[in-house]
């Protein structure tokens, strides 16, 4: 794969794809968008869900529901192995139920786990709650990036797309800044509004166009249009351009698999995802804390809310520019960012404990001491401006961007199956780097780690220079006949 192969553009010269959408009215596409990013919204409250309330769970008067350090971990961290089955099962349901109804269907999951967190009695109780939202997560993050950019022109597809990691991270604020506030339970009961919002505004709401019409439901995909271009909008054309893409589909088997046009994109998808993982960002938010601390923050509750912000207002950024400047560019420039970020970090652990070996401090990132004790090195500021600066190169690139692409790039009849298999990848990553970074420190030492992820977003550039083709503009058509014709 050269790499002039993919910087060119997708079909050569721009074709007038926009001319038929010059009268269209995005009222309702921005309606459903909102309503789908609802599911985002509750996956965010999920994952930060943890953060206020295992520390409340661990001075629990309850001994029940006391959580010990495993227990705490394990409280945490289920979440991701939920998820994972999540994205196998979204991966069947959005190709056999749709998406719309995948949608509306994992909201139950969500309800129903956190109604049992509220009424835990035990910590398995916890678990079990914990497990269910994790499935609902791994759902929603599959089907919701698929149905927004099956729903979406061009114009605004990147724009829409990235509103999904915006309201993760909006979500993740949220509880936050809500766990501040309120009992761990009470918290629970404000995390189970969003997706009793979704399923009753998502009731309202379309299914996509193109799986009508692979469903041969005609009818159905031209009102879908109506509501979704308005009424001054040349619906059949779109419909001939979905249409044309439609009928050489057909039914998935292995043997395609051999095929580059079903390959390639398949495989760019899962490695943007191992790749967003190996960035190494679940360690660097696990030292966030420590970090703040360290820097007077003594209420580690408000240095949480800080890093959400940090991270809502670059994924912001990110959504308002990315159909402007294209994928590959925020990609390149992000990994960049985190590379010398993480190197930094590297630099930082290197000169505070500058005789450090494999085993002597396997605490270092749970204990804030560890480091206070040679506090005269003076050098927390690197670590917060380190921070900072991961956050924000994630935030602009590699937090939104992979599940955006994974939304744009496979062909309708492989859409399921190989977004499902991104999923399940992303969430096996995430668990993988949570459960195992601290035998990752003992082994490499702390400043060896944190070089490890620096090395890693180096690669994640080559390999967005090298492989990733910028989508930025082309419809989902466009997208796959440039796969087809590239290879056959």
């Amino acid at each position: 794969m050269a790499a002039e192969d993919e910087t060119r553009p997708l079909l050569g010269p721009r074709e007038p794809t926009s001319a038929p959408l010059r009268q269209v009215r995005d009222a309702g596409l921005f309606l459903a968008t909102f309503a789908a990013v609802l599911g985002p919204l509750s996956f965010g409250f999920v994952l930060g869900y943890s953060s206020p309330a295992i520390p409340a769970l661990r001075r629990s008067s309850d001994p029940a529901l006391r959580l010990d350090g495993g227990q705490a971990s394990w409280f945490g961290s289920v979440v991701t192995l939920g998820a994972a089955a999540g994205g196998v099962l979204g991966g069947y349901a959005v190709d056999k139920l749709g998406r719309k109804l995948s949608l509306m269907l994992c909201s139950v999951p969500y309800i129903f786990g956190f109604m049992i967190i509220i009424s835990a009695h035990n910590v398995w109780m916890l678990y079990c709650g914990r497990i269910l939202t994790g499935l609902a997560s791994g759902v929603t993050s599959l089907v919701v990036p698929v149905y927004i950019s099956e729903i979406s022109h061009s114009k605004v597809r990147g724009t829409l797309g990235s509103c999904v990691q915006l309201m993760v991270v909006t979500g993740i604020l949220g509880a936050y800044v809500a766990g501040i506030a309120l009992e761990w339970r009470w918290l629970a009961v404000l995390c189970s509004f969003p997706p009793c919002l979704m399923v009753i505004f998502m009731s309202f709401m379309p299914e996509t166009p193109r799986y009508l019409l692979n469903r041969n439901k005609h009818p159905e995909a031209i009102a879908a249009l109506k509501f979704l271009r308005g009424p001054h909008v040349d619906h059949e054309w779109e419909l001939r351009q979905i249409e044309t893409s439609a009928e050489e589909q057909h039914g998935l088997s292995l043997a395609e698999f051999k095929s580059p046009s079903i390959y390639k994109p398949f495989f760019i998808g899962v490695a943007l995802m191992f790749f967003q993982q190996a960035t190494g960002i679940n360690a660097v938010m696990f030292y966030a804390e420590t970090i703040f601390e360290e820097a007077s923050f003594k209420d580690s509750r408000m240095a949480s809310v800080v890093v959400g912000s940090i991270q809502v207002c670059f994924t912001a950024v990110a959504a308002l520019i990315i159909d402007k400047t294209g994928r590959k560019v925020l990609l390149c420039v992000s990994g960049i960012v985190m590379a010398i970020s993480t190197a930094a970090f590297g630099f930082y652990f290197k000169m505070i404990l500058p005789n450090q070996n494999n085993s002597s401090h396997p605490d270092l990132l749970t204990t804030p001491n560890c480091i206070s004790s040679v506090a005269e090195h003076d050098l927390t500021w690197l670590a917060v401006v380190s921070l900072g600066l991961f956050i924000t190169g994630f935030a602009l690139g590699w937090g939104p961007i992979p599940w955006l692409v994974m939304s744009e790039i496979f062909p309708l009849k492989a859409r399921g199956f190989s977004s499902g298999a991104c999923v399940l990848t992303n969430w096996l990553m995430a668990f993988l780097v949570t459960k195992e970074f601290n035998d990752l420190m003992d082994v490499l030492t702390s400043y060896g780690t944190f070089w490890l992820f620096s090395a890693f977003c180096i690669l994640n550039v080559m390999f967005t220079v090298l492989c990733v083709p910028e989508t930025k503009g082309r419809t989902l058509e466009q997208i796959e006949a440039y796969f087809q014709r590239s290879y056959t």
